[in-house]
């Protein structure tokens, strides 16, 4: 399974592919952290230069805004129509009556809240900042954070640059998904989507696409899939599906040292994580506030966690490992690292340190 996991995500060998095809094929990367989807597709491509994100998304070819589990993605724009929609009952949650945000609504309907929000965007992009003010005029005495949570969870928008751009920055700037984005054409429904996760992160439970999806009820899904997929047991008995030609190469298959942006999507691509990364593990990459930690693969399992510092004349990879490797491996993470700080530090000069981290 991890095998599986890693070829899918070129993790085991990078890939010959332009960024907007890997975006077909990975369907979206998460993005709550500017820099972290042209970490994830360094690391996954042959050849990635900045531009090669950064140009598309200024062309609005690839869409950055609220997508699944109502977190930041970027991903090829026909794909972000498509999806959008096929998660909205997943982020309705947020608005539930017994949400803190529900709550503060009530009496509220949220549609209602999306309309004006749209009639606001019309006039022009805004602020996340503006849009809110704006929402809490016309609401005066409400919490502006849930009106403002309100119109993100029931009106798709998108962030437009330079927000998301490589080495810009920027307060988030909204425009509505359909004043920006073409109608997505009929093709993609929630089998489809299931069946391109699975081509992504299998093989894979009924709980993880639900998970990675953010979306409850999918069994009745997988079960009309069935006689199209293969089916194999877990070593806790779960049922794994997948796609019958998808690539399953063999656990001993050999797998290098790789470094991971934030948020990569093979740390969060499933409920059961245990493919990749222990509870422990979890523990020392993930923050009390939801951050998840640029990792370090060794052997296709999370070993450590990494992170460049800018100084006035040099960068310096920090390497912090959970636990000693032989000398091989540190060689490995070494050369790795050069080739990492030359393609995300400030500086042309710098250094690798590798050190063991204190649990």
């Amino acid at each position: 399974m991890n095998r599986a996991l890693l070829a899918r995500q070129h993790l085991l060998a990078r890939a010959d592919l332009s960024a907007p095809e890997a975006l077909n094929r990975l369907i979206a990367l998460q993005a709550q952290a500017a820099p972290a989807p042209y970490f994830a597709l360094w690391t996954r491509l042959k050849t990635f230069a900045p531009q090669d994100l950064s140009a598309r998304l200024e062309d609005l070819y690839v869409a950055r805004g609220t997508l699944m589990r109502g977190t930041l993605h970027v991903a090829m724009a026909a794909d972000f129509a498509a999806i959008r929609p096929l998660v909205q009952r997943g982020l309705d949650r947020v608005l539930t009556e017994g949400s803190v945000h529900g709550r503060a609504l009530a009496g509220l309907e949220p549609d209602e809240i999306a309309s004006a929000a749209r009639d606001l965007l019309r006039q022009g992009a805004l602020t996340a900042t503006e849009l809110r003010d704006a929402l809490a005029e016309r609401w005066p005495g409400r919490d502006p954070q849930a009106l403002a949570m309100a119109a993100r969870v029931r009106l798709p928008m998108l962030q437009l640059p330079p927000r998301g751009l490589w080495g810009r920055s920027g307060q988030p700037t909204l425009a509505a998904m359909a004043d920006r984005l073409a109608t997505p054409k009929p093709g993609l429904d929630l089998p489809e989507l299931v069946r391109r996760y699975l081509a992504a992160f299998g093989p894979a439970t009924v709980a993880d696409a639900q998970t990675w999806l953010g979306l409850t009820r999918l069994a009745p899904v997988f079960d009309a899939l069935r006689p199209s997929l293969a089916v194999f047991r877990g070593e806790d008995d779960a049922e794994l599906f997948d796609l019958p030609e998808a690539e399953r190469p063999p656990g001993d298959a050999e797998a290098p040292v790789r470094f991971l942006g934030e948020f990569d999507n093979v740390l969060l691509g499933h409920d059961d994580r245990s493919r990749i990364m222990s509870a422990e593990h979890k523990r020392r990459l993930y923050t009390v506030n939801g951050v998840v930690r640029a990792a370090v693969l060794v052997d296709g399992v999370t070993a450590g966690r990494w992170r460049i510092e800018d100084g006035k004349a040099a960068s310096i990879l920090h390497v912090e490992l959970f636990d000693k490797v032989a000398k091989p491996v540190a060689k490995a993470l070494a050369e790795e690292g050069e080739r990492l700080l030359a393609f995300g530090a400030k500086h042309d000069s710098g250094e690798v340190r590798i050190a063991v981290a204190e649990a």
